[in-house]
């Protein structure tokens, strides 16, 4: 069990609760989840409670955080775009900090599960629908018809269109949760050499020290990757937003 790399994506019950047949028990998702918010907004909270005209180093990450997934909405949306800044900043360090949550040894890693990364971009998509009907009601199908297409290939550019919107979810969230969990799979089976080349005596030890060098170079690949996901997923998350916000464009 110690070497299994498939074993650390197993959900556990730590408070089993079932109302109406419906299992809502407490699990280790969920604690990884609520410990998820809890420091990310402890974070933002201590970084931002004490504003000084000169910044500090961690005034300054917060600063630099909010700035980025400003200019990356404005860059995206345009200024009206700005209105979806909460939401936005929101998903971007919800999904960076369980990422880097994720990398601590026997820590859980709730964005390498579809059904969480699915959530989140359903959550994407069902703003960027219910917006858009809202702000300009029927005038949003215009998403599915792109300028300057001829009237004989409408109807098929318009399927495709179709199909395409629909995908995103699936999109969005498969890519976050596969690299999530191909990183880690990869991190603990090298880990793993690790540990039973080690108990092997001398020899192993010293056939141990390349998988330990591949250790290492694999976790700080794994906090690259946690950044870069976050911030593409933030990115798509923009673009389809500008969709919301100028369907016929």
């Amino acid at each position: 069990m110690a070497t299994d790399p498939i074993h650390q994506f197993e959900i556990s019950k730590w408070i089993p609760i079932e109302i109406g047949g419906l299992d809502l028990s407490f699990t280790n998702a969920s604690a990884f989840m609520v410990a998820t918010v809890a420091s990310a907004g402890a974070f933002l909270y201590l970084t931002t409670s004490s504003r000084g005209l000169v910044p500090g180093r961690l005034q300054s990450i917060s600063e630099m955080l909010y700035e980025f997934i400003a200019s990356m909405l404005r860059d995206a949306a345009g200024s009206q775009g700005m209105r979806f800044f909460p939401f936005v900043f929101s998903l971007f360090m919800f999904v960076l900090v369980a990422n880097l949550l994720g990398i601590f040894p026997y820590f859980f890693t709730v964005t390498s599960h579809i059904i969480v990364t699915f959530a989140l971009a359903l959550l994407v998509i069902g703003t960027v629908i219910v917006y858009g009907f809202w702000k300009h009601g029927l005038g949003f199908l215009k998403l599915f018809v792109p300028q300057g297409v001829p009237i004989a290939l409408a109807p098929l550019v318009v399927a495709i269109e179709i199909v395409s919107f629909l995908s995103r979810p699936v999109s969005l969230s498969v890519r976050l949760f596969a690299n999530m969990l191909a990183g880690h799979i990869t991190l603990k089976v090298f880990a793993g050499f690790v540990t039973s080349l080690s108990a092997l005596g001398a020899a192993g030890v010293a056939g141990a020290v390349l998988p330990l060098a591949m250790t290492v170079a694999i976790t700080g690949l794994e906090v690259l990757g946690a950044a870069l996901q976050a911030y593409v997923f933030a990115v798509l998350t923009c673009m389809y937003l500008n969709d919301a916000l100028h369907p016929s464009h």
